[in-house]
């Protein structure tokens, strides 16, 4: 299953992704997350919570799902 994640600023760090995709409760999660869980980023293992993630980045978590990063229109949810 694909969720899209939209956001209204040029990007989103993979922190801040994943507290906006409700995987972790808070930023300070962020770090001990991704040191526990492999997360791929447009298909390459990912580990650093300042990667920037544009619109139209592709994010695997396994056991989460895949998610999408879109820019938001005027009339979509934002971030």
């Amino acid at each position: 299953m694909e969720t899209i994640i939209y956001i209204k600023e040029e990007f989103i760090t993979l922190g801040q992704f994943l507290k906006h995709a409700n995987i972790i409760q808070s930023g300070g999660m962020a770090r001990p997350y991704l040191e526990t869980y492999p997360i791929f980023v447009d298909g390459e293992l990912e580990n650093r919570r300042g990667k920037k993630l544009y619109s139209g980045t592709i994010v695997e978590i396994p056991e989460e799902g895949k998610f999408i990063v879109q820019t938001a229109l005027d009339n979509e949810p934002e971030i």
